[in-house]
């Protein structure tokens, strides 16, 4: 697939402006395999010298004897030079990857855009916020806003809308009970939202007791959802697998969750200590000890004991009391 045509595909697909980096990710097999072929040209294009078969022999044998067993650590030693910068190298390979495949993607973008830019073209590429989009070109501009407003607005639907606006696609022409049916709960109130965006339309009546009217989806219902015809929508088979796929995943993720918060358990299990690393002397710990302390702890310490009073009248009964009280307002 051409690198080129790629670029334009995610560019009008991009909802925000999408950055080079990006691009070149997305890209990143391609950009290889174009690097790949273009160094494997230019090595066929410059082929090496073979030395002759007699010369080459007196070369080896040269290099045998120029590393007498003297010499071997020398030799160690500077392999490990070259380990050494070979490390501090690939540090920055990555780096200069991304330059070689930034270097390689350009020239297609440039030529993206310089192909949009003519004057045959109603859009071009801009920069925009550290990326690129499309847009249309500011001569356009009247006719572009005088289409946008005569575009009806986006319909937004409920969830009940939108099952029951399922169960006609998939079933039509299919009446309120049937609908209902399926659902499980009465859609004749949903059934007249639907009707007001002119999404479903009657279909006649069911050749049964009481004809009940039946309904189908509307060519708006095409238009909205980008459909040809009702063949091209989604077999529920793959709905079962792709619902089957996300709980999967569902599954997966919450596992995962789980095992980041509570770790992993340890497989041998916490042993008791034995009575024998007791302490000599000292008795067993049953928790009474520890229970008491806590008991203690826990109790308030400005509590205070009730104290008994040493007034006679704290002992009359209520009946008492009131006498006493009513024969002093009487003067008795």
């Amino acid at each position: 697939m051409s690198i080129k045509a790629q670029l334009e595909a995610l560019i009008y697909a991009a909802e925000e402006p999408i950055t080079l980096d990006q691009m070149m990710a997305l890209l990143k097999e391609d950009l290889l395999a174009l690097k790949q072929a273009a160094a494997q040209v230019e090595a066929e294009s410059q082929p090496q010298a073979e030395l002759p078969p007699e010369k080459a022999d007196h070369h080896l044998g040269a290099v045998e004897d120029s590393a007498p067993a003297g010499e071997s650590g020398a030799a160690e030693l500077e392999v490990a030079e070259a380990v050494a910068k070979t490390r501090a190298k690939s540090k920055d390979k990555d780096k200069l990857e991304k330059a070689e495949l930034r270097a390689l993607l350009k020239p297609f973008l440039e030529e993206l855009t310089a192909e949009f830019n003519r004057e045959d073209h109603g859009i071009e590429i801009r920069q925009v916020a550290g990326g690129y989009r499309m847009s249309t070109k500011p001569e356009h501009h009247d006719v572009v806003r005088a289409f946008s407003k005569s575009l009806k607005p986006p319909i937004r639907l409920s969830l009940q809308a939108l099952e029951t606006l399922a169960v006609i696609a998939y079933k039509q022409p299919v009446t309120v009970p049937e609908i209902s049916e399926i659902r499980g709960v009465d859609a004749a109130g949903v059934i007249g939202t639907l009707l007001e965006r002119k999404l479903i339309t009657t279909a006649g009546r069911k050749a049964v007791v009481g004809r009940p009217m039946l309904y189908k989806t509307t060519k708006d219902f095409l238009l909205r959802f980008g459909l040809k015809d009702i063949n091209e929508l989604p077999s529920l088979e793959e709905f079962e697998k792709l619902a089957a796929g996300e709980l999967q995943d569902e599954l997966l993720s919450r596992d995962a969750a789980i095992a980041d918060a509570t770790g992993v358990p340890n497989d041998e299990p916490e042993q008791e200590p034995k009575a024998e690393e007791q302490t000599q002397g000292s008795a067993p710990d049953d928790g009474g000890v520890e229970q008491l302390a806590e008991d203690k702890a826990e109790t308030p310490q400005n509590v205070t004991e009730p104290t008994v009073s040493s007034d006679p009248r704290h002992t009359q009964t209520d009946e008492e009391v009131a006498g006493e009280v009513a024969s002093e307002s009487t003067g008795g």
